[in-house]
């Protein structure tokens, strides 16, 4: 995954009118899944009630990514409740578990 900085999940959406939430969260699942997480398709994104679910799909997929730097169920409350801030902290954690350890070490176990 590559660094990204924190400052555009929480500002492009206003540019963008919200799709640059749905860029970051198609771009960041593809690249978690490349390391070895199983989130499925975002284009349940789309969906009631199946969003919900992906979303927590997705904080899992934070949890390994991360390797529990930001637990599943902190990720998915900061993401449904907080939406933008919450993206941020997400991403301040991938930049931090990107810094820590080299691509290969990120697989899930």
């Amino acid at each position: 995954m590559k660094p990204r900085s924190i400052a555009a999940p929480l500002l492009l959406p206003f540019v963008t009118l919200g799709i640059y939430s749905l860029v970051w969260s198609v771009k960041t699942k593809t690249e978690m899944n490349q390391t070895g997480t199983s989130i499925p398709t975002a284009w349940l994104l789309i969906v009631p009630i199946a969003n919900i679910v992906w979303l927590w799909k997705y904080s899992v997929g934070v949890e390994l990514f991360t390797r529990r730097g930001l637990g599943r169920h902190a990720a998915f409350w900061l993401m449904l409740l907080l939406g933008l801030i919450g993206h941020a902290v997400v991403q301040s954690k991938f930049n931090k578990a990107i810094q820590g350890a080299p691509a290969e070490k990120l697989v899930a176990v």
